[in-house]
C-alpha cells in the first residue's frame, strides 16, 4: 500500500481562522484509491517550515507521495514551490504543466499556478491548487499515472510499459 502525506499551506488555517477543506478533500480521494495517508498537518505559508516538513517526511522514509495544496500563486506569502524547490533532488514538470493544461480547459486562470513537481530520495512530491474544486479537479486527472510513476520510484514495477 502507498503511503502519502498531505500539507497544506495556510496561515489562516494555521492560526484557526479557516478550515482547511483541501487536505481532506485530497484524502477522501487517496484513501478511495488505495493509499495510506500517514501524514497531514497545516502549516503557516513560511518557506522554512514548509521546506522543513517535506525534508524531514523523506528523509524519513515515512511517505512515498508528498501532497500539498495552497501557496502557488502570486501573494508574496506563496511560497509553496519554492519551498519545494528547495528540497527536491529532481524536478519532474510534466506533471504540474499536465495540471495546468487540463485546468487551463476549465479556467484560464490556470495559468497562473507556479505549481512544481520533483523527487525527493524515494518521495514524489507534488503541489496541488489551494481550493477544495481545484484540488479535486487536478488530483482526479493525474492520480492513475500517479501509481505507474510511484512504481518505479519505489522500485515496485513489475514492467516498465506504457499504458
Amino acid at each position: 500500500m502507498k503511503r502519502a502525506a498531505i500539507i497544506t499551506s495556510s496561515d489562516k488555517g494555521y492560526r484557526g481562522e479557516r478550515e482547511d477543506l483541501s487536505g481532506p478533500a485530497i484524502r477522501e480521494i487517496l484513501e478511495r484509491e488505495g493509499y495510506q495517508v500517514v501524514f497531514m498537518d497545516i502549516l503557516p505559508d513560511d518557506r522554512e517550515m514548509l521546506s522543513g516538513r517535506m525534508a524531514e517526511i523523506a528523509d524519513d522514509g515515512l511517505a512515498d507521495l508528498i501532497l500539498t495544496t495552497g501557496g502557488t500563486g502570486f501573494s508574496p506569502r506563496d511560497v509553496m514551490p519554492e519551498a519545494t524547490e528547495d528540497v527536491i533532488d529532481r524536478r519532474v514538470p510534466g506533471i504540474p504543466e499536465a495540471i495546468r493544461a487540463y485546468s487551463m480547459t476549465i479556467t484560464k486562470r490556470a495559468m497562473l499556478s507556479r505549481a512544481s513537481a520533483g523527487i525527493r530520495r524515494k518521495t514524489l512530491i507534488i503541489n496541488l491548487p489551494g481550493s477544495p474544486k481545484a484540488v479535486r479537479e487536478s488530483l482526479e486527472f493525474i492520480i492513475d499515472t500517479l501509481e505507474h510513476g510511484l512504481e518505479i520510484l519505489t522500485g515496485e514495477a513489475s514492467d516498465c510499459a506504457r499504458k
